[in-house]
């Protein structure tokens, strides 16, 4: 299977790269994984509505035919690990070839970008930073792996 994480904006922070990095190499291993940093061009000077509509039309037009979407989102289905490896589990079985999660920006994502949604899940109730969103979602995807391979790195 094929995942893709699109994010809007850049991954700035060095401990965030560095970490994200550690676990895009591990991936390797179980799937094909691609962290996509989506630079939105003209949002200077737009009101809150409009970022998340342009932001929203941006994204729309970097999906492939097929790709399923999945927000990650504060109002999505919270998971343990375990069960998103079971989630992550179901969609191989059902055939999706291509899951491609969001990370949105500072205001969320557009009407436009929830309707196009297949699903929404959230990391925490807690509030984190778009960096830290990264390195979780990206050692919680190869966290998953490991589960459903039976390797030790989730009790180690």
């Amino acid at each position: 299977m094929k995942i893709r994480l699109l994010t809007v904006g850049k991954t700035s922070d060095s401990w965030a790269k560095e970490g994200i990095s550690v676990f895009e190499k591990r991936l390797k291993h179980y799937c094909t994984f691609e962290m996509v940093e989506l630079v939105v061009p003209g949002l200077t000077g737009r009101n809150e509505q409009q970022q998340k509509s342009a932001e929203g039309a941006y994204l729309l037009g970097k999906l492939q035919p097929g790709e399923k979407l999945v927000l990650l989102d504060e109002q999505g289905t919270a998971f343990t690990s375990e069960k998103f490896a079971g989630w992550m589990q179901q969609q191989m079985s059902s055939g999706v070839k291509s899951v491609v999660f969001v990370v949105g920006g500072p205001f969320g994502f557009s009407d436009e970008v929830y309707k196009a949604a297949a699903a929404k899940i959230s990391l925490s109730s807690m509030t984190f930073t778009h960096q830290m969103v990264r390195l979780f979602f990206t050692e919680q995807v190869y966290r998953a792996f490991t589960i459903l391979k039976g390797e030790k790195y989730h009790h180690s």
